[in-house]
């Protein structure tokens, strides 16, 4: 791979990764909800769950994910189903005292499992990576580096911009104080959340 075809690549990865979609709403309600630190696993799971549909596509793999396709739509519902239920845990959460330490709002874990059930509960995303590599690289020609090269960009960029929304969530999240607009800011991040769950439901 040339510098100016990485160069590009991280262009056409930062134009896609900006675009507000299920991963971005969930990274925002979380933020704002339980703080940046939490939001930052989310994004590790979203990351990781690019990274294994990044691979399957370039290691030809397409077919293979086209025939666990049941699998996958397990996992869409299962994934919707706890994202619901996060979301529903976030309406019903109660304010946190200025004067109190925010709460961490789950366990890591959890907090990757939501990120990654976004992504992997969408198969679409493989075919969105078999359709938009090959217009900068042949994935037929590819190198460990290039797959390396690949992958550092995908991560580091798709993550970078989350990261951005998560620390403009974050402040956000910090400045509301009284328990009535704490108690919006949880009903409108749980509503978010749910309203994720429910795309990914019937997403097709």
């Amino acid at each position: 791979m040339t510098f100016i075809t990485v160069i590009l690549l991280a262009g056409a990865m930062f134009l896609l990764a900006v675009t507000p979609g299920p991963g971005v709403l969930a990274v925002i309600a979380r933020a704002m909800a339980s703080g940046f630190r939490p939001a930052t696993l989310v994004i590790c799971g979203i990351v990781l769950g690019d990274l294994v549909f990044l691979m399957l596509a370039i290691f030809g793999l397409g077919a293979l994910a086209a025939a666990l396709g049941e699998l996958f739509t397990i996992v869409k519902y299962l994934g919707a189903a706890y994202l619901i239920w996060l979301g529903i845990q976030l309406w019903r959460a109660e304010p946190v005292a200025a004067t109190t330490t925010p709460q961490p709002g789950g366990a890591a874990s959890g907090h990757m499992m939501t990120g990654l059930v976004i992504t992997l509960g969408n198969p679409k995303v493989i075919l969105f990576y078999l359709g938009f590599l090959p217009t900068f690289v042949n994935l037929q020609t590819l190198s460990t580096a290039d797959i390396l090269i690949i992958a550092t960009v995908v991560s580091g960029v798709l993550g970078a911009t989350l990261l951005g929304y998560a620390v403009a969530a974050a402040k956000a999240g910090k400045l509301i104080k009284s328990e009535k607009a704490q108690r919006a800011m949880n009903r409108a991040a749980g509503g978010t959340m749910i309203a994720v769950g429910g795309t990914l439901a019937v997403k097709g």
